[in-house]
């Protein structure tokens, strides 16, 4: 059976009883069927017919439904084929690329940025306060800062000399070491309040670098 071109639900049935169909019902007309009779069975064999289309007209909607359905996984298996496919060679290129380039892919540890400014003292305070001596404050100045900044490029701090320590003895020590005595120092006292407000937290803070005690 020939499947319907039109959904058959949205058909309307004809009146058999109009003028157009008169042929149609002389057909059926006889002794025993009148002209109404034959409009009445006209209309029924045309309900049979629509309900078979009916019926039809399901089978083939649930035909291209499940025809719609297998192309539309057929679709999707290939282009997750196509990702796989595409996802390992991203992977190989990426690891040529990491074979090629070893240093540039070297894994950098997660710490944190210091956001304390880093305090360079002379070469002289320095080393007072590694050794636990005493250190005049001007050294944490801005100005000797400076200036140690600026001679760290200069000199060749690692000339050795020989000088006295605290225990009598002499002993060879970097020049940078040394106390400059070309430098002047004001003494602690004499420091304005504005560079001891700049040099005490820093003199703190290296002491505490240095494991000085507490007390």
């Amino acid at each position: 059976m020939p499947l319907p071109m039109a959904d058959p639900n949205l058909a309307i049935a004809p009146d058999f009883r109009m003028p157009k169909y008169t042929e149609a019902r002389a057909e059926l007309v006889n002794e025993a069927i009148n002209n109404l009779q034959a409009a009445t069975i006209l209309a029924n064999l045309w309900r049979i017919q629509n309900d078979a289309d009916k019926r039809l007209w399901t089978v083939r909607l649930k035909g291209e439904a499940r025809e719609a359905e297998a192309q539309r996984r057929e679709a999707a298996e290939e282009e997750a084929q196509r990702q796989q496919a595409l996802r390992a060679e991203q992977e190989a290129a990426v690891k040529e690329e990491h074979k090629k380039n070893k240093a540039k892919y070297t894994p950098v540890k997660d710490v944190e940025i210091p956001s304390d400014p880093i305090i360079l003292p002379s070469q002289y305070a320095t080393r007072k306060m590694k050794s636990g001596e005493y250190c005049e404050l001007f050294y944490f100045t801005n100005i000797s800062l400076e200036e140690a900044s600026r001679s760290a490029f200069t000199a060749d701090k690692d000339t050795l000399i020989m000088l006295p320590s605290s225990d009598g003895l002499h002993k060879w020590i970097p020049a940078g070491a040394a106390k400059d005595h070309k430098v002047q120092v004001i003494k602690d006292e004499n420091l304005t309040w504005e560079q001891f407000n700049e040099s005490a937290p820093r003199m703190v803070t290296f002491m505490k670098d240095n494991n000085w005690p507490d007390d």
